[in-house]
């Protein structure tokens, strides 16, 4: 198998790994270990496939039939890769009450 196969299978296992791990963190971070080993493993994917992207587009290779793309696509791997060794789980994030607590906040005021 030739060089841009390799690099092609590799990028997009990796992309589609770290996709879905992204898209069920909720399910594995049951516990803190289990959060952080999918975190560790997410962060492995996103930079072995941002690694491949670089390679794809310094060897000649294209993604979705544009050159540019894997470039992009790389940098963006990175970021997500970076992000996602914050663990940000049982802190506020948005700094703002949501909108279970104002309804329970309420319904206590109501009550007295």
């Amino acid at each position: 198998m030739e060089l841009l196969g390799v690099l092609e299978v590799v990028s997009s296992l990796s992309c589609g790994g770290a996709l879905v791990i992204w898209m069920s963190i909720g399910s594995l971070s049951k516990t803190e270990a289990a959060e952080e080993r999918a975190q560790r493993i997410m962060v492995i994917f996103c930079f072995v496939a941002a690694i491949s992207l670089f390679g794809l587009h310094y060897s000649g290779g294209s993604v979705f039939g544009s050159f540019m793309l894997a470039r992009v696509l790389a940098v963006v791997c990175i970021a997500v890769g970076l992000s996602a060794t914050l663990n940000i789980k049982g802190k506020e994030v948005q700094g703002e009450p949501n909108p279970h607590q104002l309804m329970k906040a309420r319904r206590e005021r109501e009550e007295e």
